[in-house]
């Protein structure tokens, strides 16, 4: 191959990786930043539910998640919910799986086996909507 040929290959390689680049760059700029956990005790109107997490109870073997829901009636709402520690963990017990219009306190359980992480988030997708609540109570202090 002549030097010519392999300069112009050269060249028309480079555009092609400035080219993809600069795609990337776009598409990277035009996301969005995922929002901050929510607290307990805080709100948050998912889809068209409305999910407020009470409590958080946590036993050596299981955790308990106290919420309110409402404002839609589904017999199959909670299902959406994961726990989220060193891996994703759906509920053993899951009082919370029906949703009506009127506001409904429930709990779900989740068994912690063998997790060794402090690390614990309540996730809730519905309808293109997700939504996360950190479970990490501080510990009391002497």
């Amino acid at each position: 191959m002549k030097t010519r040929t392999l300069l112009l290959l050269a060249v028309t390689c480079g555009l092609a990786i400035l080219l993809a680049g600069g795609i990337q760059l776009l598409r990277v700029a035009n996301q969005q930043s995922p929002a901050k956990p929510l607290a307990i005790g805080q709100s948050a109107k998912v889809g068209d539910a409305t999910v407020t997490v009470d409590a958080v109870d946590t036993s050596d073997a299981e955790l308990t998640v106290t919420i309110r829901v409402s404002g839609v009636d589904d017999g199959n709402g909670g299902a959406g919910f994961t726990l989220v520690t060193d891996q994703p963990m759906a509920p053993v017990d899951n009082d919370c799986t029906a949703f009506t219009v009127a506001e409904r306190r429930c709990q779900m359980r989740f068994a912690l086996g063998a997790t060794r992480s402090q690390a614990r988030v309540l996730v809730f997708s519905r309808a293109t909507e997700l939504i996360r609540w950190n479970l990490n109570v501080p510990a009391a202090r002497p």
